[in-house]
């Protein structure tokens, strides 16, 4: 744990080294605010249907920029070769590096806890679906930063990190949409459907916590991460 958490601080601290960080965080809270109080105003409901309604698209763009430096930036300076010499574990860098950018995440998230709270001074939403859709976007964040990190370490470009982040992102949350499902074949659906990001989110942003979305975000994030050990432990044979 002591070599997770180092490594998770020089992680952390690094998104904030550069103005970067705080242009992100801004830009996601400016314009995602912008969009919901758009929309409630227009619809004159009292709901953040429309922010977890957005938030998934958002994190496409927002997720793969968050994650496309962690190893690739480190390829690039070479000093991937330097951490795999450190006496550190392969799984306690993977760790280090997941739970920075899950932290630096979940904090542009957290900074939009001011929207329900105006929903409410302004109406009586129901919150059974602004919980459930915090908790559907913590997993979903979590899910694509695994996804993005594991991108991240095939590359020491920065730029195809992001693009090739944004396309697998973008097709595990599409392979469960309704106009996919519909072109498949009947045996399929139910496959395809469970495998789908969105599908599963969609069902926690209805208020509806089941353990089995919990349980496959949950896989969904080891899985990707477990990948990423691999390579690791591929570089350090070769």
């Amino acid at each position: 744990m002591r070599n997770i958490w180092t490594l998770f601080k020089k992680e952390f601290r690094s998104y904030f080294n550069s103005p970067i960080a705080y242009i992100f965080i801004t830009v996601f809270l400016v314009v995602m605010g912008w969009l919901v109080m758009t929309g409630f105003f227009i619809e004159n409901r009292a709901s953040m249907r429309a922010f977890f309604g957005l938030l998934p698209w958002a994190f496409l763009f927002f997720v793969p920029a968050a994650t496309m430096r962690l190893w690739a930036e480190e390829k690039k300076l070479g000093t991937t070769e330097l951490l795999m010499t450190l006496p550190v574990r392969d799984h306690e860098v993977v760790l280090g590096k997941f739970l920075a950018s899950f932290s630096f995440v979940s904090l542009a998230v957290a900074l939009s806890f001011s929207l329900p709270i105006t929903v409410a001074a302004l109406g009586n939403p129901d919150p059974g679906p602004i919980i459930g859709g915090y908790l559907g976007a913590f997993l979903m964040g979590g899910a694509y930063l695994s996804i993005g990190l594991f991108v991240s370490g095939l590359t020491e470009n920065q730029i195809v990190a992001f693009i090739v982040g944004f396309v697998l992102c973008f097709l595990m949350f599409i392979v469960g949409a309704e106009f996919v499902l519909f072109s498949l074949p009947h045996w399929l659906v139910p496959v395809f459907k469970y495998l789908g990001l969105g599908s599963h989110f969609d069902s926690i942003g209805r208020g509806v916590i089941d353990s089995r979305d919990i349980i496959y975000y949950l896989s969904v994030i080891g899985f990707f991460l477990w990948l990423n050990v691999r390579w690791i432990e591929s570089r350090r044979w070769a």
